[in-house]
């Protein structure tokens, strides 16, 4: 009998942990500052509504339904389209491994956050502080210089993220009451501090008041679909896997809804507090729509600056690399989840055995994270898969389940229990048709063009040669590209074994009682 959230909210709780992440505490200020704030969130609101909610809602509706993972899901709405369900897997599997690098980062400059006692005042220290203990090379040069301390952090993170998943819903459901409602205590605790520094209110009036003229950008239409797309954890499998384990009377229409503006709300109060902190130093201007760089160089001066007392600033440390920690773990786990699940449906496995080597897996493959070259191998997987294949998945889920299956069926499923409010056909149909086949096509066509323009940070010009972006990135993406007929190969191989592949269709699938 397949495993169960225990309750509505363990499921809710699940989905905006996995959805709110270090992009929400980072990424989203960072786009906002450069995109005139209230014009960035006007765009976010508007992508969030038209394609984030109708793909996050379509991605829930087909894994209840079907009670499979992504693969299983998607072969279901069309046999021959199984394979985007694995792409979709390989995107998660690839993202675990380096998301967990970063947390290891993350969990490092927590245990490190007493130095900041030291430093009040003194930048530079602070700056540098992130790439001393990583012992980056900042280049895809630099193998035998390990950093031991990220050694033991990754070998942390991988044995926290198998231990809040080894039980499956049981566990996850015990986990996220604490990693969903702790980053947000933090966050408030930051947000007071913020609010009582001089300057303040200028970083409240940068971040909500909208600068009109900033929508005539087109790069802020691009980062803010981008961003929707992103933070709600869709085209990765951890939706189709979080959406099998609901109970067949869930509310899926009213969940969804809370579910997206929970982690749209987070990443607001996550912008208050670094706009009112970064104001409040005199740093407002610093604000880098790169997480990485915002998280681990430029927060930092601005903690060494927050007061004139040094055990206060490396307690507030503390408190933002915990916030960050918490944030880092549901989503990392969540990824796993979602593999975990697609590969033990699709061969009968045991799950708790299929998460472990999973675990273990990751864990070794990103052990090149902990070298001097691991940040640029992280920069260059990281975009690759963020940036074209991760977007491509999607492209490719919104046209099967337009075009090659009935909307008007998944929309049943969707609005299955709902009374009060159910999803609009001519809102869900038209999304999942055309905005977000032509909007996610756009982002797909925009970050191409960046890429062979020789305008990417990803370029030969910035340090990362032909051959690392080779192996790095066409490489990974070919991989994910191509998982779908690799598991076809094991699927063969297996069936001579007497394994029988399963034969999943929509209109057979029976009705829980």
């Amino acid at each position: 009998m397949r495993e169960k959230w225990s309750s509505r909210s363990t499921f809710i709780l699940a989905a905006i942990g996995s959805a709110v992440g270090l992009g929400n505490a980072w990424r989203f200020p960072g786009l906002a500052a450069k995109h005139g704030g209230g014009a960035f969130l006007f765009v976010y609101l508007i992508a969030m509504i038209a394609v984030g909610i109708p793909m996050l809602m379509m991605e829930i509706a087909v894994g209840r339904k079907t009670r499979q993972g992504a693969s299983g899901s998607m072969r279901a709405l069309n046999k021959k389209a199984e394979p985007i369900g694995w792409i979709a897997v390989s995107n998660g599997f690839f993202i675990s491994i380096y998301y967990a690098a970063v947390f290891a980062w993350v969990i490092l400059m927590f245990l490190c956050s007493y130095k900041f006692a030291g430093f009040t005042g003194d930048n530079e220290s602070a700056k540098s502080l992130w790439m001393t203990l990583i012992k980056t090379t900042g280049t895809t040069s630099g193998y035998t210089t390990i950093s031991w301390p990220v050694f033991i952090c990754l070998a942390i993170a991988w044995i926290a993220c198998y231990l809040c998943i080894r039980k499956g819903t049981t566990s996850v459901g015990k986990v996220v009451k604490y990693t969903v409602s702790l980053p947000v205590i933090c966050l408030l605790v930051l947000a007071v501090r913020g609010f009582t520094m001089d300057g303040a209110m200028e970083g409240l009036a940068r971040l909500f008041i909208p600068d009109w003229s900033a929508l005539q950008n087109s790069a802020l239409w691009v980062d803010a679909i981008g961003q929707v797309f992103y933070s709600l954890s869709v085209a990765m499998a951890i939706m189709f896997a979080y959406g099998s384990f609901l109970d067949s009377k869930s509310n899926i229409a009213v969940d969804a809804i809370i579910i997206a503006f929970s982690d749209m709300l987070i990443s607001v109060l996550a912008g208050v507090v670094m706009f009112t902190t970064m104001a409040g130093v005199g740093m407002l201007d610093n604000m880098s729509a790169s997480g990485i760089s915002t998280a681990f160089i430029i927060y930092p001066q601005a903690i060494v600056n927050l007061t004139n007392i040094p055990w206060l600033n490396a307690a507030f440390a503390y408190v933002f690399y915990f916030c960050l920690i918490t944030l880092a773990i549901d989503s990392l786990f969540s990824i796993v989840e979602g593999v975990s699940t697609a590969i033990s449906d699709k061969f009968n496995l045991n799950k708790r055995k299929t998460t472990l080597s999973l675990c273990i897996i990751g864990g070794v493959l990103g052990l090149i994270f902990v070298t001097g070259a691991g940040l640029a191998w992280l920069d260059i997987i990281d975009n690759f898969i963020n940036s074209y294949t991760l977007v491509f998945t999607g492209i490719l889920e919104v046209i099967v389940a337009g075009w090659c299956f009935k909307t008007s069926k998944i929309l049943d499923e969707i609005n299955k229990n709902t009374n009060k409010f159910k999803m609009p056909k001519w809102l869900f149909a038209v999304s999942i048709k055309f905005i977000a086949p032509v909007i996610l096509s756009l982002l797909f066509v925009w970050n191409m063009f960046t890429l062979f323009s020789g305008g990417g940070i990803y370029g030969a010009a910035d340090g990362y040669s032909l051959t690392a972006n080779i192996i790095g990135g066409w490489l990974v993406m070919g991989l994910s590209l191509i998982s779908g007929f690799i598991v076809k190969i094991i699927a063969r191989a297996k069936a001579k074994n007497g394994y029988v592949e399963s034969d999943i269709e929509w209109d057979q699938i029976a009705e829980e009682a």
